[in-house]
């Protein structure tokens, strides 16, 4: 089962533009003293475009060495190409990964059938599938339809929604045996409201204990205390996307001595404007 706070980890550069795998060890250990259940590397968050094969699959492995059974790791080993997700994939299983996050192939827009076909063949591998529907950035979403086929495989155990819907939640929850993870930090409490089990997310990178509380509340019932953390985080869970993800987060970590603020190209720092929301935000929550 798939429940609780899994953050999609960022991936830190040093000033050299190289990867920083002294700040991603400390990274990790911040997020499992901060109570949550799983570290997912090389996602959006992670800039996984911009990581060469060589970066990707070590990123892993050092997750995976640093975590060392502490917590789950879930593997961001998608593309659009079925042949890249599986040599991907299969990395990542051979390290020692608990599961794979699935992205939707992207750009080139698969039909119902190809989409069947791709997750499937990825899930043949026998790593637990965790289903990605992220249709703003994929331009392609997963119908519902889709799901509940790709449910009936056994490896396939979950789906991040990151589409924006309750809705499709609902949907899934009363047509499919899969764990659903919201992919949207705001929309985390209302998902589980309809049967959610916990998030995939970006805001966990600097506040994982606000986060694992909240969705421990939520999983126990505990509505009133869990709303009580979602309406003090709310601000963050929407300023930390006043830019495209993950630079606010990544500029927040900055602020907070955690990384240096260096991003890879296209992404590149974000305004100063937003930059003082953001200070001024995170000095009001107690984070700086």
């Amino acid at each position: 089962m798939f429940a609780g706070v899994y953050t999609a980890i960022v991936t830190p550069f040093a000033k050299s533009g190289a990867v920083d795998y002294a700040r991603l060890r400390d990274l990790i250990e911040f997020q499992i003293a901060g109570g949550v259940a799983g570290i997912v590397p090389v996602g959006t968050t992670g800039e996984s475009p911009t990581l060469d094969f060589d970066e990707h699959h070590k990123v892993i492995e050092e997750t995976i060495r640093t975590v060392a059974g502490r917590v789950k790791v879930v593997a961001g080993t998608g593309g659009n190409a079925t042949s890249e997700a599986l040599e991907l994939t299969q990395h990542a299983k051979d390290a020692g990964a608990d599961a794979t996050l699935q992205v939707t192939p992207y750009y080139n827009k698969p039909n119902a059938l190809g989409l069947v076909r791709h997750f499937s063949a990825v899930a043949d591998l026998g790593l637990p599938v965790i289903l990605y529907n992220v249709p703003g950035r994929c331009g392609r979403d997963i119908p519902i339809e889709v799901v509940v086929e790709l449910a009936k495989h056994p490896n396939v155990v979950a789906v991040k929604e990151a589409a924006g819907s309750v809705e499709r939640v609902s949907q899934i929850v009363t047509r499919c045996d899969l764990d659903v993870l919201s992919g949207d930090d705001s929309l985390t409490l209302p998902m589980m409201s309809v049967g959610a089990k916990g998030v995939i997310s970006v805001v966990s990178n600097v506040a994982p204990r606000p986060l694992s509380e909240m969705v421990a509340h939520a999983l126990a019932g505990r509505m009133n205390e869990a709303r009580a953390i979602h309406l003090k985080y709310y601000r963050l869970f929407t300023d930390l996307f006043i830019d495209t993800n993950p630079i606010p987060v990544k500029t927040a970590l900055a602020m907070m001595g955690k990384i240096d603020e260096v991003f890879r190209l296209p992404m590149c720092e974000t305004s100063e404007a937003n930059k003082t929301k953001l200070r001024e935000l995170l000095k009001s929550l107690g984070l700086l």
